[in-house]
């Protein structure tokens, strides 16, 4: 059930979008970041953590655009 639920959000038409696992990746990392440097007191760069926050939201974006830019056949 897990394993059908990610690949139904990573994939579209039965292939695996890049853009929507490298968005799933980097929001992985961001949210490692954040909770390290939370619980931890792991120092993350501020820069490395708008980078990547910078290419979720891209990502989500251009996911979202695939949707409204394609025309039905």
């Amino acid at each position: 059930m897990k394993s059908e639920f990610l690949k139904n959000c990573l994939s579209k038409g039965g292939k695996v979008s890049s853009k929507r696992l490298v968005t799933f990746l980097c929001l992985l990392f961001m949210l490692l970041a954040f909770t390290s440097n939370l619980f931890w007191d792991f120092e993350v760069k501020d820069s490395l953590f708008e980078s990547l926050s910078y290419i979720v939201m891209a990502g989500l974006g251009f996911t979202a655009s695939e949707n409204f830019g394609t025309k039905p056949e």
